[in-house]
């Protein structure tokens, strides 16, 4: 694909976020979610394989359908309260469909199905853009609304997409549906916050993005995508595969690791708001993710993954041109909790 072809989706795909993110008016924001959808398409297939077809239409028929389900829920809502301003959305038959069809676009529990099946067909990274990038703008919208949803209907999505991520990822052997359950569980812990302090669910969102580029980059860096040449790749690089193992367990939240602040701090908040029983269930639903998180660890540092592997083995690694976002991203994820005081400083300030 020609240079000037990525230069005009990427800049789409960041045309369309920014639209979402300066828009008032629903329409405005329909534009912003079917721009950056359209934009990401030719991302997905460009490899012309069939599962990278597979994928592009998974992708385009569930964006499709929570797309045209936000539509009709704006108009429901700009017909019965006279209004299309995001910040005016008051009918609760509205905001319950406007909600399944963020949770949908975002991959959340109970809607979360396709995005594992859509990951195992990209490349690296396009995957990385689905999981990062693609989450920003209707986490945004999601924001908006969230203040005038029931509670405990955002308590009820939050714990679910933690629990049920956390049981789908246990039997994975393949790396991108492992960061696509995780990357549902991640949101999950957002959402169950955002209710209560939207900044802190902010700073879980932008955490995440650090961690999951930290392990998306490794793992191109690495040439792997599923467990049994994950273990394989020791011998290349001890340096990077022992970052990598920490990157893993930050995402599972094992202190003293980045990831282990932002589930800290939610579980002060949900404490403060006297929600003992989703903060004890959510904190169950991290250590099952803990355990394939580890597990992943296990195989790559003490054994070799079982049974005989016919794939073939790199053993030189190409030159990587960019030698400096891997380190910055892999530092962030994995050291960034003596700065926790600024972070705190910084959401106090938002909220």
């Amino acid at each position: 694909m020609p240079a000037i072809l990525y230069f005009m989706f990427y800049a789409s795909l960041g045309l369309g976020t920014s639209l979402t993110f300066l828009s008032s008016h629903w329409l405005t924001a329909w534009m912003g979610l079917e721009l950056t959808t359209l934009a990401i398409l030719p991302l997905m297939a460009q490899h012309h394989h069939p599962r990278a077809s597979e994928a592009t239409t998974k992708y385009l028929l569930v964006q499709a359908s929570a797309t045209g389900l936000l539509l009709f829920a704006t108009i429901l809502n700009g017909w019965v309260e006279m209004s299309w301003s995001i910040n005016e959305m008051k009918n609760p038959y509205a905001l319950t469909l406007a909600m399944s069809a963020l949770a949908l676009k975002l991959g959340l529990a109970p809607f979360h199905l396709w995005l594992p099946e859509v990951m195992q067909g990209l490349d690296l990274l396009t995957g990385l853009i689905l999981s990062t990038w693609q989450k920003l703008a209707p986490f945004a919208l999601l924001m908006q609304i969230s203040q005038a949803m029931p509670p405990a209907l955002l308590t009820i999505l939050g714990l679910s997409s933690a629990t049920l991520a956390a049981w789908g990822g246990l039997n994975q052997t393949q790396l991108r549906k492992i960061m696509a359950y995780s990357s549902t569980a991640h949101l999950g812990w957002s959402v169950i916050i955002i209710q209560f302090s939207p900044g802190l669910a902010l700073m879980a969102l932008g955490i995440y993005i650090l961690m999951t580029m930290a392990a998306f980059l490794t793992m191109k860096d690495m040439l792997s995508t599923k467990i049994s040449t994950f273990s394989t790749s020791w011998p290349k690089s001890p340096e990077k595969m022992v970052a990598m193992i920490l990157i893993l367990l930050s995402l599972g939240g094992l202190p003293p690791m980045t990831g282990f602040t932002i589930k800290w701090l939610i579980l002060e908040e949900l404490t403060k708001q006297d929600m003992y029983t989703p903060a004890t269930l959510i904190v169950m639903a991290a250590l099952i993710s803990l355990y394939f998180y580890a597990r992943l660890s296990y195989f790559t540092i003490i054994s070799l993954f079982p049974g005989t592997s016919n794939i073939k083995t790199y053993w030189r690694q190409k030159n990587i041109k960019d030698k400096l976002i891997l380190p910055i991203t892999t530092t962030a994820a994995i050291f960034l909790l003596p700065l926790m005081p600024l972070t705190l400083a910084l959401t106090y300030f938002y909220n």
